[in-house]
């Protein structure tokens, strides 16, 4: 709960954007609120809501030659007005006594840098530090935000780290110089649950040790709640609820943040009987060397899959759960003959040959972005498959199939000659959907297909994907780290750690009645 009086002061801030000589867009519109001492306040809402470039705000780094505040807009750090002040002020305030950390680790970090280097760097400007003494405090700060082998992370590049050690690297960073605000603007979003559960605790810790204040800015609610003091919703720029964080999950009262808090607990409630199987996977199996003799002989190996056993059933849903180095994806891509494997992946009632099984088992990838060529118009990438499998089909009548699976999948004729880049991410993920599904799959791979979304697009891709699959028939593998997801759109699950399924069953079962305690450890932190 809130400890003190207000340490920030944000009074009447309305940020607006440049636009190309148009009429300025305002991204923040006429918002207000405070940040007592010792307390931790959390900004939710979706993409576009404002919240990002509220924090961005805080430290007055918005691009002075694209962004401006109206003439009211006030933002005071202890008494020090933020909007106008000098370079001097802000050197002092951005560092010292507010930490910052990003989003996206791996953008903020110098990749030619150690990372023991890039928090020196922080000590050196802000108090004086000399570079040896700066360098063994980055090690003890490192320790403190958790790394293990703290003396060697320190000389590691950033890409030689893993997610959650990056994100580590920035808290370590951010609190170097004992700031007394720590803003986290989503520092969670890309991380499994465990790790999220990890930094979490380790803010909470940290908080308490250094006495800070926190603004923690995320779209995901379960996040909030187990963190936060207080809760701000944002949507379309403006603020349209804020209060204490278990008043608003408990009674919210805008229709806005209603909305928001029944889309993070959709739940599955339909329970499926067993059918056929359609697609199988025996003993399947990925190693790559990892020790090689003096002759250059393979001695030892790093599996990815250690004789995977699976089952697929037709027009159900496989939950397939784990953290990221499980091999949940890899089992993914053997399943869609992506990859090498030893083994058998069998697909049932028919032919064996490889284009049919092409057709037959699609897959969907996390990030539709990267995974839709940005030279092509939706015509061309949805229309892609047709071209291979249906090559007897003339133009016309491919541009009416692309045009009709568009629809099913909450599109228009509007967007056939549209490029990716003209979409929203939700929209990308269902042009990827109605790419998958235009050949008529039996089966449909999904790698984690709404952990880059917000929850309330997450839900409507969840919906969208529950109602083809009643329509079409068609059997999906649910690949994520996201159990709330998986839960929502799941018949049975198989929980995957170090390259083998530890346990399986029905959804029911392994929400309800774990066997494995790396289940339940996923399943507690993952859920409220």
């Amino acid at each position: 709960m809130s400890e003190g009086k207000p340490i920030l002061s944000v009074k009447e801030l309305s940020i607006y954007f440049n636009n190309g000589g148009a009429e300025a867009f305002c991204a923040v519109d006429d918002i207000s609120f405070e940040l007592n001492q010792g307390e931790i306040l959390g900004i939710v809402g979706e993409s576009g809501s404002g919240k990002s470039v509220t924090a961005l705000s805080l430290l007055n780094l918005l691009a002075k030659n694209k962004s401006f505040y109206s003439k009211q807009s006030s933002i005071k750090i202890e008494g020090i007005e933020i909007i106008g002040a000098d370079n001097e002020q802000l050197r002092q305030i951005r560092g010292g006594k507010v930490g910052f950390i990003f989003q996206e680790p791996m953008s903020s970090l110098n990749p030619l840098h150690k990372v023991g280097d890039q928090i020196a760097e922080t000590l050196c400007l802000h108090q004086g530090y000399a570079k040896r003494k700066a360098l063994k405090q980055a090690v003890k700060l490192l320790k403190l935000a958790g790394i293990k082998n703290p003396a060697a992370k320190s000389k590691a590049y950033p890409f030689e780290l893993s997610g959650g050690q990056r994100q580590r690297v920035m808290i370590a960073m951010a609190i170097a110089n004992h700031p007394r605000i720590l803003i986290a603007d989503e520092p969670t979003t890309a991380l499994d649950v465990t790790i999220q559960e990890q930094i979490i605790k380790l803010l909470i810790e940290l908080k308490k040790q250094f006495k800070m204040s926190i603004i923690f800015i995320s779209h995901d609610l379960s996040l909030i709640r187990k963190i936060a003091d207080r809760t701000i919703v944002m949507y379309h720029g403006k603020i349209v609820e804020q209060g204490r964080t278990e008043d608003i999950f408990l009674s919210p009262k805008e229709k806005y943040t209603k909305e928001l808090i029944k889309s993070s607990y959709c739940l599955n409630i339909g329970v499926k009987a067993k059918t056929n199987i359609i697609l199988e996977g025996r003993n399947i199996t990925v190693k790559y060397p990892l020790k090689k003799n003096f002759w250059g002989k393979t001695v030892k190996h790093l599996y990815a899959l250690n004789g995977v056993d699976i089952n697929i059933y037709h027009g159900q849903t496989l939950g397939l759960v784990g953290e990221s180095g499980s091999g949940k994806t890899t089992l993914g891509m053997c399943l869609a003959k992506l990859i090498k494997f030893s083994g058998e992946v069998n697909l049932f009632e028919y032919t064996d040959s490889e284009k049919d099984f092409r057709r037959l088992v699609q897959i969907v990838f996390q990030d539709p972005y990267n995974s839709l060529n940005p030279r092509l118009n939706v015509l061309n990438i949805v229309g892609e498959g047709l071209r291979v499998h249906y090559a007897n089909l003339s133009k016309s009548e491919t541009t009416k199939k692309v045009i009709s699976i568009l629809k099913e999948v909450g599109l228009s004729e509007n967007d056939l000659y549209k490029y990716p880049h003209e979409f929203s991410g939700g929209q990308r993920q269902r042009i990827a959907i109605a790419r998958a599904l235009i050949v008529k799959p039996e089966v449909v791979i999904l790698d984690e297909p709404t952990s880059a979304l917000d929850v309330t697009i997450q839900a409507q891709i969840i919906e969208l994907l529950k109602k083809l699959q009643q329509k079409l028939e068609i059997a999906y593998v649910f690949i994520s780290h996201d159990m709330r997801a998986v839960r929502a759109i799941s018949d049975s699950i198989a929980v995957m750690k170090d390259g083998k399924i530890i346990e399986q069953g029905s959804c029911d079962e392994i929400f309800n009645n774990a066997q494995e305690e790396y289940t339940k450890s996923l399943i507690k932190a993952s859920l409220l």
